[in-house]
């Protein structure tokens, strides 16, 4: 079940919400993580218990390490058994065929491919209980003895499947006092209707671009019309993610929680440094915290900081997909970091105009090569990008996206926020009634249409 569906929209939220503001406050964590298993168990039932195994193994060691005290040695055989399991059951079931099908072809075996499927939000849920156990270990935060509280953060729906990655620390006192108004539920209400309005109106439709690219083939089109694909993809995938985090804080504030932000606008930057500070900023956070800095960050002579970047960018690319693509993708953004860092990101930052233009070329670039997994098309992709053979074969694509792909430049900046900001008081109600019709335009599109992909539904 995703939140842009017919059956969370019209079934299982309004259900979820009323049962849960009837709840008693003693209550509320218990229904909150049976809402959340129905919600995960909708369409993945047998992986529960994978989930629930995860949350036994770091809430025992999580006790284990509190009761160590000055025991060095039971807390670091503790915290081991929660990165290895973690990491286990994450690396079996994302990883298992990629290892394989790289062994068959670098020694000649013939191993078959394991039939298993990934469980949704496993790269997610696996960091967050990870960074609990981490967290625990280091002094940071105090264990969770109590299981149902544990087992709704570990299960909390609204961030299960796609994120935003929050750590026990960031919602370990919500979990015992949250506190909720008219007022916060009504700004959830408008950030999950503007999430859902991303996905489903601007996502949804300039995906259909690069689809339409794709069916065509590479090799069958101009520059300027694979061109047209990359951003529209760029497109696409912001604002289905941004979106679907959207929807996820929107729904944690209706609920009592204050997950952070993933997103801020990184489209606007002037380099690759500071698009990864505003993209995805809760996985950066994470692998800053809990990768870079145990490593040694910046702390270090400057060939190993170097390395320590490549590691963690390596580590960033591997962590979206078993395809060799995403390990590409973040290496390329490790060195463009690097390059940055040692060259030129004073220059990008003095002068805004050329930094804007690198950024976006680099972008573009970068989630091409996320994009396509299949490396011959890959290449195919690259070649009629820069083969500068024009043709006029995208001015259909463009009459057609045109409009859509006007609109996710300028909601890609934070020009309506700020006008929304600028005259909310004066006019908070002529806002209200666009949210409303940014609920029915949604809703509308969902009932109407088939194609409604969520590109980060396996990562």
């Amino acid at each position: 079940m995703v939140f842009s569906s017919p059956m969370f929209l019209f079934k299982f939220l309004p259900i979820a919400l009323l049962l849960y503001y009837l709840c008693p406050r003693v209550a509320k964590n218990g229904l909150l993580l049976i809402l959340s298993l129905i919600f995960y168990g909708w369409g993945e039932p047998r992986y529960i218990l994978i989930m629930f195994a995860s949350i036994f193994v770091d809430y025992t060691v999580g006790i284990t390490i509190d009761k160590a005290g000055g025991n060095v040695l039971k807390k670091r055989l503790a915290l081991a058994c929660s990165m290895l399991f973690n990491l286990g059951i994450l690396l079996f079931f994302k990883y298992s065929n990629f290892f394989i099908e790289n062994m068959n072809a670098l020694i000649g075996t013939d191993w078959e491919f394991l039939t298993i499927t990934l469980p949704l939000g496993i790269s997610f849920y696996t960091f967050q209980t990870m960074s609990y156990s981490i967290d625990v270990y280091r002094g940071n935060v105090k264990a969770e003895y109590n299981l149902i509280d544990f087992a709704a953060f570990v299960c909390l729906f609204p961030q299960l499947i796609a994120g935003p990655i929050v750590k026990y620390s960031q919602i370990s006192y919500e979990l015992k006092n949250r506190i909720m108004n008219l007022e916060q539920i009504q700004s959830g209400a408008r950030l999950f209707i503007m999430g859902l309005a991303s996905k489903v109106l601007i996502a949804n439709n300039i995906g259909m671009l690069w689809d339409d690219v794709r069916i065509l083939g590479f090799e069958n089109i101009s520059a300027n019309l694979t061109l047209l694909g990359m951003i529209g993809y760029s497109l696409q995938i912001y604002f289905d993610f941004s979106g679907y985090s959207l929807m996820a804080i929107g729904l944690g504030k209706m609920l009592g929680f204050d997950f952070p932000q993933n997103f801020n606008y990184p489209f606007i930057s002037k380099s690759a440094t500071e698009f990864w500070r505003r993209w995805h900023m809760t996985l950066g956070s994470w692998f800053r915290e809990y990768v870079y800095i145990p490593l040694g960050g910046n702390r270090c002579k400057k060939s190993r900081w170097l390395l320590n970047i490549m590691i963690v960018w390596g580590l960033t690319g591997f962590w979206h997909g078993a395809n060799w693509n995403f390990i590409i993708w973040g290496l390329f953004y490790g060195i463009l970091l690097i390059l940055e860092k040692l060259f030129y990101l004073k220059y990008l930052e003095k002068y805004k105009a050329l930094g804007h233009i690198y950024l976006i070329l680099v972008t573009i670039i970068g989630f091409g090569i996320f994009a396509v997994t299949d490396f011959s098309q890959l290449g195919a992709m690259f070649a009629s990008l820069f083969s500068f053979e024009f043709s006029n074969d995208w001015i259909y694509y463009l009459k057609n996206y045109g409009i859509t792909i006007i609109l996710g430049v300028l909601l890609s900046t934070p020009l309506l926020e700020k006008t929304y900001q600028k005259y909310k008081e004066r006019c908070g109600w002529l806002f209200n009634l666009g949210m409303l019709i940014l609920l029915f335009l949604s809703t509308a599109y969902l009932v109407d249409s088939t194609y409604n992909p969520f590109l980060y539904f396996r990562f």
